[in-house]
């Protein structure tokens, strides 16, 4: 099965601010999702790769290095910065670790307490705050906070879903 990779995605970012509860449900409902999926599944396995592309253990490795954009780019918006800081699309941080030889418990300890970070700050936000935005550097189109609760659970589905995807093609 072919794979639509993430930077060949587009996202429409009209829905209304409204929306926020829902999504911050998605956020914080992350952790849980990744412990029930490993629960019971042989380390080995979780850090073994199909040949196509990062393990278990990588994938939710790339999650967590990627747990300060979100928490970033909030106080960039809150403090009137004009355009958020852009990830790093090479994936250094991830394709440097060591993900696989750290334990999924660990993995999963650091997921949930990094998430829980994230969760805190969207639940100190006011409700004018979700509306605020500043341009997206590689969308090329305004992000609000809301927008950023949306995009970084949209990620974590595709991560999760290619975790998915391991697990059973491993399996078999």
């Amino acid at each position: 099965m072919a794979r639509w990779r993430w930077t060949d995605r587009s996202f429409d970012l009209s829905f209304p601010i409204e929306k926020w509860p829902d999504l911050l449900e998605r956020v914080r409902g992350t952790p849980a999702r990744v412990a029930s999926m490993v629960h019971g599944i042989d380390e080995g396995l979780l850090a073994r790769s199909d040949g196509k592309g990062w393990t278990v253990k990588q994938n939710l490795g790339h999650l967590i290095d990627l747990g300060y954009l979100p928490l970033q780019r909030i106080e960039q918006i809150l403090a009137g910065e004009a355009e958020l800081i852009g990830a790093d699309m090479t994936n250094a941080k991830t394709n440097q670790a060591n993900h696989n030889v750290v334990s999924i418990d660990e993995l999963l300890a650091a997921f949930s307490s990094e998430r829980q970070n994230l969760v805190s700050k969207f639940e100190s936000l006011s409700d004018e705050d979700w509306g605020k935005s500043a341009l997206h550097p590689r969308l090329r189109q305004p992000m609000r906070i809301v927008d950023i609760a949306y995009f970084d659970s949209e990620h974590d589905d595709y991560h999760l879903a290619r975790m998915r995807q391991l697990i059973k093609s491993l399996s078999q």
